[in-house]
């Protein structure tokens, strides 16, 4: 009788590590993936007073069914929701703040440290990113060629430039005519200042916007416009 009993024990023991090694064990969730871009910066636009927080997100191949960003302090500061997966979802955003001439309402509502960036592809891929905002801005630079509010200024063999500012990562040169639907963009390294405007992009005669934004090594931009107005044919 003992010999069955140990027997009887000996087969449920080994039943009961047969069954264990059969139940599967639960997926771990996969491991997010990093944004192709993620962060968030302070630019002022030194010539009109302005000041905004701007935050930029961008994807990989895929669209994103969510995008949340959550700032140091935990508030959910965008959070996005395309609600239908047939419109493959949104791959690339830039929000940008309210301008409030209160520079201290805006530091409190979006104040310095760690940004969290967190989205979901159509597919179910998950993303995170971290950006760090600082709300140190950069000095601004002063116009020498043309000089601000420039009049009969040549059209070919344009060089633009501008004092140099210390401890900037880079600059941001841009010349845009609204009327003509024309502009031009260029960051450029923070040990240059000059760029030369290719030939053939100014009209004679006419009027531009001239900025030139100074980067900072945290990403922050203080930006400086101008007009200029061309030479006219002779």
């Amino acid at each position: 009788m003992k010999a069955s009993l140990h027997l009887l024990a000996g087969l449920t023991l080994l039943l009961g590590a047969r069954s264990a090694a059969q139940v599967p064990l639960a997926a771990k969730p996969a491991t997010p993936g990093a944004f192709a871009k993620a962060n968030v910066r302070f630019e002022q636009n030194a010539t009109d007073g302005d000041m905004e927080v701007v935050f930029e997100a961008k994807a990989g191949a895929e669209g994103l069914a969510k995008l949340i960003v959550t700032s140091p302090d935990g508030r959910t500061v965008a959070d996005f929701t395309a609600p239908d997966a047939s419109t493959l979802g949104m791959r690339q955003f830039r929000f940008e703040s309210p301008e409030p001439q209160d520079v201290k309402s805006l530091k409190a509502a979006y104040p310095e440290g760690v940004y969290t960036f967190s989205g979901t592809t159509v597919s179910g891929a998950r993303l995170q990113g971290k950006s760090t905002l600082r709300h140190r801005l950069p000095a601004t630079v002063s116009f020498v060629q043309p000089p601000a509010g420039g009049q009969d200024v040549a059209i070919q063999n344009l060089q633009i430039t501008w004092t140099p500012v210390k401890e900037v990562a880079a600059y941001v040169v841009y010349i845009e005519q609204d009327e003509l639907d024309v502009h031009v963009t260029a960051q450029i390294t923070g040990t240059a200042v000059a760029f030369e405007v290719p030939d053939g992009f100014l009209a004679p005669a006419t009027e531009y916007t001239l900025g030139i934004g100074t980067v900072s090594v945290e990403g922050n931009i203080s930006y400086v416009e101008t007009s200029f107005t061309t030479a006219g044919t002779e």
